[in-house]
């Protein structure tokens, strides 16, 4: 039997690859700026636990309110076609029509097929959400569960580049661990996402792993210059 092969939950990947990858990242990059400086481990850690606790609320109630502005609109659009099919069922039947019509049916199927979806109010309305406006019904509380996703990934992530730091006893030292410890884990997440995502995981690995390094990089180098022109 052939089977399709696709994401069981895309919403839920979807939150986990934003809340890791500015989770590994932003930290990251924070860390190797305090580092710059040359003050000790415990502030970098300090600042960079403040850093994760600021990022994850950030981040989610960034994802909560993206999933209430998402349910909501698609309720109002719900709400606004099932007042449309009532007062105006001629204009949306022919809106039916102008659907079918671009997969190509004949003028007389089209016909058929609106007359047929006009007889299940809910039907008409699910067709019309889909295929004339885009929309899919969201997940019942979606936005709560992209909050709780995103922030506890960020967490997840975030957590990688302190380790560097508090295990070492100078800020060179934790550098360098954290960034040994940060890049395996941005080219393994990088190659893990691009593959469950149908990417090239090798260089999905690789720009993953770019975009962290130069991010870190640029901070360490501004905070070294401002402490040491």
């Amino acid at each position: 039997m052939h089977q399709e092969a696709h994401l069981k939950q895309p919403s839920f990947l979807k939150d986990v690859i934003i809340g890791l990858s500015d989770g590994i990242t932003v930290p990251f990059a924070l860390t190797a700026g305090i580092s710059g400086v040359g003050i000790g481990n415990t502030i970098i850690i300090t600042a960079g636990i403040a850093e994760i606790c600021a990022g994850a609320i950030a981040m989610g109630l960034g994802g909560y309110l993206a999933g209430k502005t998402e349910e909501d609109h698609y309720y109002n659009e719900l709400s606004r076609e099932y007042d449309e099919i009532k007062r105006l069922p001629e204009v949306e039947k022919q809106e039916v029509m102008e659907v079918f019509a671009h997969f190509g049916l004949s003028k007389e199927t089209q016909e058929i097929v609106a007359n047929e979806l006009a007889k299940d109010d809910k039907q008409w309305v699910d067709f019309m959400m889909r295929y004339e406006l885009g929309l899919e019904e969201p997940e019942k509380g979606r936005a709560a569960k992209s909050a709780r996703n995103i922030a506890l990934s960020y967490i997840a992530g975030g957590t990688i580049p302190l380790l560097g730091y508090v295990f070492t006893d100078s800020p060179g030292t934790g550098l360098r661990d954290s960034s040994v410890i940060t890049i395996l884990c941005l080219m393994l997440f990088g190659f893990f996402k691009s593959k469950l995502t149908g990417q090239n995981p090798w260089i999905g690995s690789l720009k993953t792993t770019a975009i962290g390094v130069i991010a870190a990089a640029s901070a360490f180098g501004i905070a070294y210059w401002f402490n040491h022109k």
